[in-house]
């Protein structure tokens, strides 16, 4: 909120303040909160004909059915149309933003003219060929207007023809937009308008060089137009590195997920993490969900798993080929897959309508990819749950994650067997119940049924009919435990572990020794840098040997077995949020400052 229009709040009660006397602070914090209110009652009242939009975008917005706008269109959109600054939006996924730069481009680009105007860059395909989409259904209305999508893994040559013939808006992921730049096809020297949607997902995925080079071929009186779920440092350094004194709209709190999600977290040991998954799948008989795991090989062989035992899954990664990747997303799509178990990168630009849950199967490293995560759920105004399952040594990680993506995690049990049970049968007798049965067609077949049926009650009918489906249910959760970690135990069982971890010497000659670039002085503990590693690697703790904590660096040793495994899992790790780096000690030892100097004495 600016000075300014806080001053003219202020100039409307002046009398009550003075009266007071209330300290500058409180009497700050009143007008704030009035200005708050009435600006959200100003929302709640608003609609498409407020926002100073031409009547082509208008008819296209009514037939597509959209009744008001979201917040981050009813602030964006006339400050994009009037003004003439760049803008920075922070709003979380599935809130509208395609539609909030989407119109206001549209409006201010001038269709007559043939050359590249507009460009929207994004992290993935799926999310290009979306927003692409959305744009073209705006532009239904408007003549001469051609909109492009350029992404890797599709023919460069029909792109190249399409741009080609006149593309005033190109819609493209950052990869392909530089190749076609290089190539000298897709010419930005005229464009007016750029969009960065999705900025902190680009950056996570490594896309910051690209983005960087992409904009040194753009002129430097266009304006730039940011949208992006969270405000990481990278994203923040962008906006002032190629931004110029933007306006900043933030929906929500910055960095923070959506408030229509509940969060829910279950602990379990580790040995029944794939168990208690599979009881949440089936206490939520009706659940459309998306399993998060953290790297390709989990991510398949959950799947597989969940098949084998008849769940109707499939997974998303990046061992698969574009055809398999679409086939899986077109049979999500239309929920002819229930539930889609997918890595972070694999999943990033899905736009899936009423996913009622996210479950995260282990926990991101980032407390960034946990909100993208669970903004996979709770679209468009609608409520979802995202759930994590932790072993009862991931508490502090969650607590970081809680933290740092201000949510609040509301502590559940998994459900005990004859709650899943009870939860099936109502859910199959409402089915029924509901079903809508077609006389006309189903008439025919009928009579013998009736009579075969005919010696049975209705007590025993209604018996039968219910275990044909729920009989598995019965006999599987029939002697089913509790696998709840107690809280009470789980806080035993960590006391002994912050004292010092006894030192396993492995075998001479069958070890490899590594150097860790954080020590004491960074607060460094063996625990948290043992967990990281095993969560990374998939290693066992019994196969890591000694660990030297200094006071400036680290050095540990693992068995020569999993060291390349290591080393490349342990690339761009972190612990407690802060950068580390791992990297063979190769029997040399860092230098300190008295070394350093000890050297200069004997050349000297």
């Amino acid at each position: 909120m600016s000075r300014r229009t806080e001053t003219a709040y202020k100039a409307k009660f002046p009398g009550e303040l003075a009266q007071h006397r209330l300290p500058y602070h409180f009497t700050r914090v009143i007008i704030l909160c009035f200005i708050y209110k009435h600006l959200e009652g100003m929302r709640k009242n608003m609609s498409f004909e407020n926002l100073d939009l031409i009547d082509e975008l208008l008819k296209v917005v009514n037939e597509l059915g959209f009744v008001e706008p979201t917040p981050i269109q009813t602030d964006a959109i006339p400050e994009i149309i009037g003004g003439d600054r760049d803008l920075v939006g922070l709003a979380q996924t599935g809130t509208g933003k395609t539609a909030a730069f989407g119109l206001p481009m549209i409006q201010l680009i001038d269709f007559d003219l043939k050359h590249t105007q507009g460009v929207v860059i994004c992290p993935t395909r799926e999310l290009c060929l979306q927003i692409s989409d959305d744009i073209k259904k705006l532009c239904k209305y408007v003549k001469g207007a051609k909109v492009v999508a350029v992404y890797g893994g599709a023919s460069i040559e029909n792109q190249r023809k399409q741009i080609k013939k006149g593309a005033q808006i190109i819609v493209a992921t950052p990869g392909r937009l530089l190749d076609l730049i290089n190539r000298k096809i897709a010419k930005l020297s005229k464009v007016s308008y750029v969009v960065l949607d999705e900025a902190d997902e680009m950056l996570n995925m490594g896309f910051q060089e690209d983005i960087d080079a992409i904009l040194k071929n753009t002129p430097s009186q266009k304006r730039t137009w940011l949208f992006s779920a969270t405000m990481p440092k990278e994203v923040a350094r962008i906006a002032k590195r190629y931004m110029e004194n933007p306006v900043e709209i933030t929906i929500g709190k910055k960095n923070a997920g959506a408030e229509n999600i509940l969060h829910v977290n279950y602990i379990v040991n580790e040995k029944d993490r794939y168990q208690a998954l599979k009881r949440i799948i089936d206490y939520y008989p009706d659940i459309y969900g998306l399993v998060f795991c953290r790297t390709r090989k989990d991510t398949q062989e959950i799947a597989e798993k969940l098949i084998k035992d008849s769940y109707n899954a499939d997974a998303l990664h990046g061992d698969l080929s574009q055809a398999q990747r679409d086939k899986v997303m077109r049979s999500f799509k239309t929920k002819s897959i229930q539930i889609l178990i997918a890595t972070d990168v694999a999943a990033r630009g899905i736009d899936v309508q009423d996913i009622t849950h996210v479950i995260n199967y282990k926990l991101p490293d980032e407390a960034g990819n946990y909100t993208h995560r669970s903004g996979r759920t709770a679209r468009a105004g609608k409520t979802g749950t995202s759930i994590v399952i932790i072993n009862s040594r991931e508490k502090r990680k969650l607590q970081f994650i809680e933290k740092k993506a201000g949510v609040k995690f509301n502590y559940a049990k998994v459900p005990e067997g004859y709650a899943i049970c009870e939860k099936q049968l109502y859910s199959m007798i409402s089915k029924m119940v509901e079903v809508e049965v077609d006389q006309e067609e189903i008439g025919r077949f009928l009579p013998p049924v009736y009579n075969t049926l005919n010696g049975l009650t209705k007590e025993e009918l209604i018996q039968k009919f219910v275990s044909i489906e729920f009989n598995r249910f019965l006999n599987y959760y029939k002697d089913s435990k509790d696998i709840n970690v107690s809280l009470k135990k789980r806080e035993d069982a960590h006391r002994p572990v912050k004292k010092d971890r006894q030192q396993k010497n492995l075998e001479h000659g069958k070890s490899k020794r590594f150097f860790l670039n954080t020590g004491s002085m960074d607060n460094l503990k063996k625990g948290a840098f043992i967990r990281t590693l095993c969560s990374r690697s998939g290693i066992s703790s019994e196969k890591i040997g000694p660990i030297e904590i200094m006071r400036e660096f680290s050095f540990f040793e693992v068995e020569t077995s999993v060291a390349a495994k290591v080393l490349k899992s342990m690339k761009g790790a972190k612990i407690d949020g802060r950068n580390i780096r791992v990297q063979y000690a190769e029997n040399k030892k860092p230098q300190t400052k008295r070394s350093k100097k000890s050297k200069k004495r004997k050349k000297s």
